[in-house]
């Protein structure tokens, strides 16, 4: 495998191009590539410009999503509204859903959205982040295809359904939790599957109770409801796989009751004679404004001592660190901000062929 470094204005703009060039408003172009270029940033690859293309470009030549993203606020409170995206870019609806609810936080102390009717987000992280900048606590989640099975069974029922927190502190960075309620995501596999690696066994659970590992086939059935993702914690109760099966279900929860949306199985992005149709996805968005309770100051001091203490107590034999949540990715990009995105060769591939079909002028190092 040959990976390649690009420099971030040049991918950024890039892809803000290629957006374009599939018909999305230029405004909205540069929110949907913040997103994806955030999860390079922070080393989460598997949400960056790995997917670029397949989720999002391809989507919109399916004709699955739409390119102009008519998001529109159907019902409103003083501290909640419910958005329905019309099939739109998932990014464009949850920035502004996220803004939303931070405003209504800073009036009121909390304010919460509903979104139904939307598209892949990309990372979870990202608006919980938009919370943080605003001194504010931010809590997102949304649905996604069905792959993970409950404890006890083999159907793939729930999505990967990230629960997602972001709480701001003192230090350079915020605290930021971001991770599925799966043991595993559909998008690490697909990077998995680029590179020819197999899926470690024990995440991926078959119809007939064994593990899968070979990471192209887990793919193929995850759509045919042949293979499920353990939940968080592994298959059964040994390790608790309980918790991340009902976590994954209280996501499911918000993502699709307080907005009258879509769920489950209704989620596949399959029609009745197999065709591809919308996914339909659901999110939520929780702002809480620190402001509101002993002060932006006050909070921020406490989570930072909090966490400086857990990084400064004992490690464990062979382990030089501990880390908090949000550490490990402000620190990838202090050492990569000066290098760019790290670019596989399937990708420099996609780009090549994005940038060619587009009749675009970008070069890079590797032009085949």
């Amino acid at each position: 495998m040959s990976v390649q470094y690009v420099d971030w204005d040049l991918m950024t703009n890039f892809m803000i191009d290629a957006f374009v060039g599939y018909g999305v408003p230029r405004e909205d172009a540069e929110i949907c590539v913040d997103v994806l270029i955030e999860a390079d940033r922070r080393g989460i690859d598997s949400h960056g410009v790995n997917r670029f293309k397949p989720i999002y470009l391809d989507r919109i030549k399916a004709g699955i999503q739409k390119p102009v993203t008519e998001w529109e606020i159907v019902k409103e409170t003083p501290t909640t509204a419910v958005i329905d995206g019309h099939d739109g870019m998932g990014q464009v609806v949850s920035y502004n859903a996220m803004k939303i609810a931070i405003e209504k936080a800073k009036k009121y102390g909390m304010g919460m959205t509903a979104v139904r009717n939307s598209t892949h987000y990309g990372i979870a992280g990202y608006y919980a982040t938009m919370a943080t900048k605003e001194n504010c606590i931010g809590f997102t989640g949304t649905n996604a295809r069905p792959s993970i099975a409950p404890t006890f069974g083999i159907d793939n029922m729930l999505g990967t359904n990230p629960m997602t927190f972001g709480l701001p502190t003192d230090e350079e960075f915020p605290f930021v939790i971001d991770c599925a309620t799966s043991i595993s995501q559909r998008g690490k596999i697909e990077k998995w599957a680029r590179l020819n690696k197999a899926t470690p066994a024990g995440l991926v659970i078959m119809n007939d109770g064994s593990t899968m590992t070979d990471s192209a086939a887990i793919l193929d059935a995850l759509i045919k409801g042949e293979a499920a993702f353990a939940p968080l914690g592994g298959i059964g109760e040994e390790f608790a796989g309980y918790k991340g099966y009902s976590y994954s279900v209280v996501i499911e929860i918000l993502s699709a009751a307080l907005q009258a949306g879509n769920y489950m199985k209704m989620l596949s992005g399959i029609g009745v004679n197999g065709e591809k149709v919308p996914f339909h996805l659901g999110h939520f968005f929780v702002a809480i404004d620190t402001e509101a309770f002993e002060g932006a100051d006050v909070f921020k001091k406490t989570a930072g001592d909090i966490l400086r203490q857990l990084r400064n107590s004992r490690t464990a034999p062979g382990c030089d660190k501990i880390y908090t949540a949000g550490e490990k990715e402000y620190l990838h990009y202090m050492a990569t901000k000066d290098k760019g995105v790290a670019v596989n060769d399937a990708v420099q591939k996609e780009i090549l062929a994005v940038r060619d079909e587009l009749g675009l002028t970008e070069k890079y190092d590797f032009d085949f």
